[in-house]
């Protein structure tokens, strides 16, 4: 079983009311599982989980005046423009393969498509992802080694 198939059977489960999902074969087992409400004790009173609101990624900035003189009041039609490079899976980001080595993408990077511009580590595998745009890279969303979800935009990419 490839990762692309993995990455599908975690969507069938996220969307669907399935609890678990378990697949053995030839020596290979998967269980995916759906995250469960914590549970209640007995005379506890129940405690609501807090929900995050997350913000919308491409919030232009206040306009404000330049070296020249001009507004940046053009901005958010540019920013309308912007495509997004998104996770494909829940893990951690990683911008680079290791301590010292160079960054797979910075902001001002012309990317093409299928260039390596992140890593994923998720299950103690490392995942290269892919660009599937090219383009210049305008923003970087997620800060090295922090967890990502699946969907989560990564990069904001200017196209060519």
């Amino acid at each position: 079983m490839d990762i692309k198939q993995i990455h599908e059977l975690v969507k069938l489960v996220n969307k669907s009311n399935i609890g678990e999902l378990m697949i053995e074969n030839e020596g290979f087992k998967i269980t995916i599982k759906q995250k469960k409400e914590p549970a209640q004790l007995i005379g506890q009173p129940m405690v609501q989980p807090v929900q995050h609101i997350q913000q919308p990624v491409a919030q232009a900035p206040q306009a404000a005046p330049t070296k020249t003189g001009e507004s940046k009041a053009a901005e958010p039609a540019k920013q309308e423009n912007l495509l997004t490079i998104k996770s494909p899976m829940i893990g951690t980001f990683y911008r680079q393969a290791g301590p010292g080595k160079p960054l797979f993408a910075s902001v001002g990077d012309e990317v093409e498509v299928g260039q390596v511009v992140c890593i994923i580590e998720a299950m103690k595998l490392f995942n290269e992802i892919e660009s599937e745009v090219a383009g210049k890279i305008v923003k970087v969303l997620v800060e090295d080694a922090s967890p990502v979800e699946f969907d989560q935009p990564l990069f904001l990419v200017e196209p060519a």
